[in-house]
């Protein structure tokens, strides 16, 4: 109790109070809009654009690459410039070029402009990303950790209500009704996070550190570094073929169905995670995480269905953003520069490399690319495995000694563990 009205007395002397909640809405919306729709509306779109637009198998190809080359600039553009990270125009011009970006599909048909739209998409959805996460992780980190938990499940938000957009338009309109009705969609969700607070600028400390000297975090940051890269290799093919291996021996709404089932079961399950880490370590989670992950991915190659295609997506959709939210909040935990955009970096080099390598077993349907995605993700569990020997569960805490600085006893409330 008294650590709480310390919190909220510190809170009310450094600006007006404002309740972590609008935080929360705010940041979901930002990471609905950038992520959810953005993003992910391309997955129940494309079928559409094949079979009504003329789009070849290959052009869809390209344009999912071109999406996820843009998302990896916009990371290192995070890494490069950490000044954009906390700059509230960066966030809105992000969303305003995001939401012409959808806007603008359905105005061509050519395939070079479409990949020109993906590629800025894919970047501005990637600075809304790190905006929006660095934000949440900066302002709500003396909060309950389900909050920013709750914040992740804004992308599960937006594929939902998305995917569920694509459904019903599906069998009254054509593709280009898809991508205006999400464009709009998109709107709706910067609106709201428009006023969002991105991250503040990093005080600068000086003096000495409170008890044990702390370790070094490279070598759990390496391993943890290996698990989300390789997460990304094989979260991006079951993210981008689900549907279509879904549709191959499924009636054909089970695919977008599933879809939808995956952005409902990702809205909760952030929190649902951090929850957990009231009773378990983060590389705890993020092990079982990836591992329930994969036998959600490999499960409609090994048994076919309707059935197993819905619970496929609600493992997975109940991992995916689990593993980013706790690889996220480790990464922050073990207080390494830029842990989020490189993070969010590694993630995207694996989303371009999982189709590539897979590409060569698609020539026989979709199931050697989805086991091999869950092996790939069983590899990611085995790094995961490693940041669990010797993890710093407690960080020690850097006290500026600049006058007019935090006090000695606000300063105790500052101290980040593993378990929240």
């Amino acid at each position: 109790m008294r650590l709480r009205t310390q919190r909220r007395s510190s809170a009310r002397s450094s600006g007006p109070f404002r309740s972590p909640w609008t935080h929360v809405a705010q940041a979901a919306a930002a990471l609905a809009a950038g992520m959810g729709v953005g993003r992910f509306v391309y997955t129940p779109i494309l079928p559409l654009m094949h079979t009504q637009a003329g789009l070849s198998s290959a052009a869809g190809a390209n344009l999912a690459t071109a999406n996820y080359v843009g998302y990896l600039v916009g990371a290192l553009m995070g890494i490069a410039m950490p000044a954009l990270v906390r700059s509230p125009a960066v966030l809105r011009g992000s969303l305003i070029v995001l939401t012409g970006s959808l806007v603008a599909m359905p105005a061509t048909h050519s395939v070079t402009v479409w990949i020109v739209l993906r590629l800025l998409a894919g970047l501005t959805s990637a600075l809304i990303f790190v905006v929006a996460v660095s934000s949440v992780l900066s302002h709500l980190r003396d909060h309950p950790a389900h909050l920013p938990g709750w914040a992740f499940g804004g992308v599960g938000a937006g594929i939902a209500l998305s995917g569920l957009l694509v459904l019903v338009l599906r069998s009254v309109a054509d593709w280009r009704a898809a991508w205006w009705a999400s464009a709009g969609l998109a709107a709706v969700f910067a609106a709201v996070s428009w006023n969002l607070r991105p991250e503040g600028t990093p005080a600068s400390h000086a003096g000495s550190t409170t008890g044990p000297a702390r370790p070094s975090p490279r070598r759990w940051f390496t391993a943890l570094f290996a698990a989300y890269t390789l997460e990304g290799i094989g979260y991006i093919v079951a993210g981008t073929f689900l549907v279509a291996a879904i549709e191959q021996s499924s009636p054909g709404w089970a695919g977008s169905g599933a879809w939808v089932l995956v952005g409902l079961a990702a809205v909760p399950s952030s929190a649902l995670w951090a929850r957990l880490g009231r009773r378990w370590s983060r590389p705890d989670l993020l092990c079982a995480a990836l591992v329930i992950q994969a036998v959600g991915i490999a499960l409609p190659a090994l048994i076919g269905g309707v059935t197993a295609a819905l619970i496929s997506a609600l493992l997975f959709g109940a991992t995916f953003l689990g593993v980013s939210t706790i690889a996220l909040a480790a990464g922050t935990h073990l207080q390494f520069p830029r842990s989020v955009a490189l993070l969010t970096a590694g993630y995207s080099v694996g989303q371009i490399l999982g189709p590539l390598v897979v590409t060569p077993l698609l020539h026989h349907g979709y199931h050697q690319a989805l086991i091999l995605a869950a092996l790939v993700v069983l590899a990611a569990a085995c790094a995961a495995a490693v940041l669990r020997i010797g993890f710093p569960h407690h960080m020690a805490v850097v006290r500026s000694t600049v006058p007019g600085r935090r006090s000695a006893s606000a300063e105790t409330t500052a101290v980040r563990t593993d378990r929240p």
